[in-house]
């Protein structure tokens, strides 16, 4: 089996996030065994398809796609000298994924089967609140509310972060520190503790007021802080968690198993977070799993972009042993992956997801969305 097309596809920037609109990029691997892998990143298409066609595409085209741990080296390889931690690795964990689809369309099982099995049927999940019906700086307490019925039980909201940009993260009024935790006491006040409350905080703010704010929230025994603080100097974040009582999630931001080594060293994170779109896909996604396992800490997968990363997600999270939890967006499996990909289910009633059925990520792109995207293919000639 080799490799003879490289296509890839992406969304013009359409799902909002905290941030504003992003986009959304798949590639698409062919064999001339007719068996066609897919893998996605985000956010940003242009970098990401510029990278994979002008980088990795001839790194790729009449190899054996099955060989992923060599084709990762030799990606890598291409791009290491002048700085991957970027658009670079966001390209290879695309292709990454891609490439573990086909082998488990290959050899006819799922990816969770091919990465040593699962040890859980159910995957826990929490939504975080990008949602268009209801604004939880507005009404917290009837999402929390909508979320517990549906058996969901844990959110992750980011109050502060209009302070923070208000403020460029410098300093914090009283009045200002009392309007961002209103949304925690509506939740609170509709559903007591039924709720795990996620703070999220995009690395706005500076170590002094992320020691205030941290501080403040104590009486609502949040879950975690998530990035107070940017997440580049980690001796930083060793005098955060040495200043506040609450565990620390760090980092979807960081990249390879290098950075996560960094961080486990450090001793700075109750949970490891990190996104398989950004890591370096599920060769690397799991190496970081181990990693933290060998340290006995739980991982946290951060899971925000589209079907085929969430699909790419549930295959990890249901195999690693050290899963805490899997991030979800409520507004993504109900409305934009549907018209994406031919399969899509939202969390049960106990909310949590089921295991992927079907060979490879068992969730494919629909023809008809696959016709109407912009598509940029690199090919080999056969001889």
């Amino acid at each position: 089996m080799k490799i003879v097309r490289v296509d890839t596809l992406q969304s013009s920037p359409e799902s909002r996030i905290h941030y504003g609109k992003i986009g959304w990029t798949w590639i698409r691997i062919h064999t001339d065994e007719e068996v066609v892998g897919t893998g996605e990143t985000f956010p940003v298409p242009e970098s990401e398809i510029a990278v994979i066609h002008k980088s990795f595409a001839s790194c790729l085209l009449g190899q054996n796609p099955l060989e992923i741990e060599r084709l990762w080296r030799d990606m890598f390889n291409v791009v290491q000298y002048h700085g991957w931690a970027g658009a670079e690795m966001r390209a290879i964990s695309a292709i990454d994924i891609a490439l573990w689809d086909i082998l488990g369309k290959t050899a006819n099982l799922p990816i969770y089967q091919l990465l040593g099995g699962k040890v859980r049927d159910r995957i826990r999940t929490y939504n975080t609140c990008y949602d268009d019906d209801i604004d939880f700086n507005i009404d917290a307490g009837k999402l929390a509310e909508m979320l517990c019925k549906r058996g969901i039980r844990g959110m992750k909201i980011w109050p502060f972060d209009d302070v923070a940009i208000e403020n460029q993260g410098n300093f914090i009024t009283r009045s200002q520190m009392d309007r961002s935790l209103e949304p925690l006491r509506q939740i609170r006040a509709a559903v007591g503790n039924d709720m795990d409350i996620m703070m999220e905080f995009h690395g706005h703010w500076n170590l002094t007021c992320a020691i205030q704010i941290a501080n403040a929230l104590e009486p609502f025994e949040v879950a975690w802080l998530e990035e107070m603080i940017p997440q580049d100097n980690l001796d930083a974040y060793r005098v955060l968690r040495s200043r506040v009582k609450q565990p620390l999630t760090i980092s979807e931001r960081l990249f390879g198993k290098w950075s996560y080594a960094d961080l486990m060293k450090k001793d700075v994170a109750s949970y490891v977070m990190t996104d398989l779109a950004w890591c370096g896909g599920l060769t690397e996604g799991r190496k970081i799993a181990v990693l933290a396992d060998s340290q006995y800490l739980p991982i946290a997968l951060h899971n925000c972009s589209g079907p085929i990363l969430h699909a790419a997600n549930l295959h990890l999270a249901a195999h690693i042993p050290n899963l805490y939890i899997l991030e979800s967006i409520r507004r993504h499996y109900e409305k934009e992956f549907p018209p994406i990909v031919a399969a899509s289910s939202p969390p049960n009633s106990d909310g949590c997801f089921a295991v992927p059925v079907g060979p490879g990520l068992g969730v494919e792109l629909k023809p008809e969305f696959i016709e109407t995207a912009q598509v940029l293919s690199s090919s080999v000639m056969e001889d």
